[in-house]
C-alpha cells in the first residue's frame, strides 16, 4: 500500500513543472510582448508554454478519467467532459481578452476541433488500426448517434451564419445566438442520457454489451485508482496552472497574429491541439489495441463536447463582455466541412473500418493544413 501511495506523488512530479513555469512567467513575463519580436524569445516562450500546458492536460484528464472510475456512469463521462471543456473555455477566453478583438476564434478553433477529430484522429486511428488488424469493427448504432448530433449543430453553428439575413455578414443576432445555445446544451444533454442511460449498448463493443451483469471486469491497463478526494485535489491542482499559462499563452498566439499577420485560423488550430492532444493519444492507443468503439467515443465525444459545451459558453461570454463574433465559415473551409462531414457519414455507415478509409480522412486534413499555410 505504501509503495503505491509514493508511486501515485511520483506519478504527479509535472505538477512541480507546471509551478515552476507559472512562478516563471509570473517573474519575468511583464513586459513579454515587448520581446517576442526576438525570434529566439518567441521560440522559447510559445514551445515551452505549449509544452507546460499540453503536459497538464494530459494529467488532468488522467485524474478526470480515474474518477470516472470511482464514480461510474453518468457522473464519470460528465467529469471528463467538463474538464476538457473548461481547458478550451480558459483558452479561447484568454486569446480573445488579450489584444485586438478577434471576432473569428471561436469558429476557427470549432473548425479546427472539428477537422482535427473527424479528419486528422479518424484518419489516424483508422489507419494504425487497419495497417495492424486490417479491418476493425465498431457498433454502427453507436457511431450513428454521434453523428445524428455533431452534423446537424456543426452546420448550425458554422454554415448556417453565412445564410442567415438578419444580420449583415456570416453571423447570427443575439436573439439568435441564444436560440443556438439553447439547441446546443438541449442535443447535449439529450445526447449524454441517452449515451449513459437507456441505450448505453450503442456505445460499447457487441462482445462487451453481451457480457452478463456478474461477468468479471476486465484488469485495468493501469495502476487502480486512489481515493475520491486526492483525484479530485489533483485534478483541480492541474487546471489551475492551465488557467493562468493559458493567459500566458495567448502573447505570442496574438504575436502571430496580429504582428506577423499570419491567418486567424493558426491561433484555433493551436488552442485545439492544446485541448484534443490528450484524448487524440488515447485513441490512438485504443485503435491500436483493437478497441475501435472506444477510439470512436473518444474522438466523437470531443468534437461534439466542443460544438455542445463551448460554443454555447462562448456565445454567453462575448454577449456579457460586448464583444463581436464571427462563426460561418467560408469559401474553400466551407466546403472542405461540409466534405469532411459527407466522407464521416461514408465511412461510419457499414459497422467496419479499414486503411483505405483512414487514408481518406488523412488526405483531408493535409489539404486543410496546406489551406491554411497557403492563405
Amino acid at each position: 500500500m505504501a509503495a503505491r501511495r509514493h508511486a501515485g506523488w511520483r506519478d504527479d512530479w509535472f505538477l512541480g513543472v507546471a509551478l515552476a513555469t507559472c512562478a516563471a512567467f509570473w517573474t519575468l513575463g511583464g513586459g513579454l510582448d515587448a520581446r517576442l519580436a526576438n525570434p529566439l524569445v518567441f521560440a522559447a516562450t510559445f514551445i515551452s508554454l505549449f509544452a507546460v500546458i499540453i503536459g497538464s492536460a494530459f494529467s488532468a484528464a488522467r485524474h478526470a478519467e480515474r474518477l470516472a472510475e470511482i464514480f461510474g456512469e453518468p457522473y464519470g463521462t460528465l467529469i471528463l467532459t467538463l474538464a476538457v471543456t473548461f481547458i478550451e473555455v480558459m483558452s479561447i477566453s484568454a486569446v480573445m481578452l488579450h489584444g485586438d478583438p478577434n471576432p473569428t476564434l471561436v469558429r476557427d478553433t470549432l473548425l479546427a476541433v472539428v477537422m482535427i477529430n473527424l479528419n486528422g484522429l479518424v484518419g489516424l486511428s483508422l489507419l494504425i488500426g487497419g495497417l495492424r488488424h486490417r479491418e476493425q469493427h465498431y457498433n454502427l448504432q453507436g457511431a450513428n448517434a454521434y453523428l445524428g448530433v455533431i452534423l446537424p449543430l456543426a452546420v448550425l453553428c458554422v454554415v448556417m451564419p453565412g445564410f442567415t439575413a438578419t444580420t449583415p455578414g456570416p453571423t447570427y443576432s443575439p436573439a439568435q445566438r441564444f436560440a443556438l445555445a439553447f439547441v446546443c446544451v438541449g442535443l447535449y444533454c439529450v445526447f449524454l442520457a441517452i449515451q449513459t442511460g437507456r441505450h448505453r449498448s450503442f456505445f460499447v463493443d457487441a462482445g462487451e454489451a453481451q457480457e452478463p451483469p456478474n461477468a468479471t471486469p476486465h484488469a485495468p491497463d493501469h495502476a487502480p485508482p486512489r481515493s475520491t478526494g486526492f483525484h479530485a485535489a489533483m485534478l483541480v491542482a492541474y487546471l489551475v496552472p492551465v488557467v493562468y499559462l493559458a493567459e500566458q499563452f495567448a502573447h505570442p498566439v496574438d504575436y502571430i497574429i496580429e504582428t506577423l499577420r499570419l491567418p486567424t485560423l493558426i491561433g484555433g488550430v493551436a488552442i485545439a491541439l492544446l485541448v484534443i492532444s490528450p484524448e487524440g493519444l488515447s485513441a490512438a492507443r485504443a485503435a491500436r489495441a483493437n478497441h475501435l468503439q472506444r477510439a470512436i467515443n473518444v474522438i466523437f465525444g470531443s468534437a461534439l463536447s466542443s460544438i455542445g459545451l463551448t460554443v454555447p459558453i462562448m456565445l454567453v461570454l462575448v454577449y456579457v463582455l460586448g464583444l463581436p463574433i464571427s462563426l460561418g465559415v467560408e469559401g474553400a473551409d466551407l466546403v472542405l466541412l461540409v466534405l469532411t462531414l459527407a466522407l464521416s457519414v461514408v465511412t461510419f455507415s457499414s459497422g467496419r473500418t479499414n486503411a483505405l478509409q483512414g487514408l481518406s480522412h488523412l488526405a483531408l486534413f493535409i489539404v486543410f493544413l496546406l489551406l491554411i499555410v497557403e492563405d
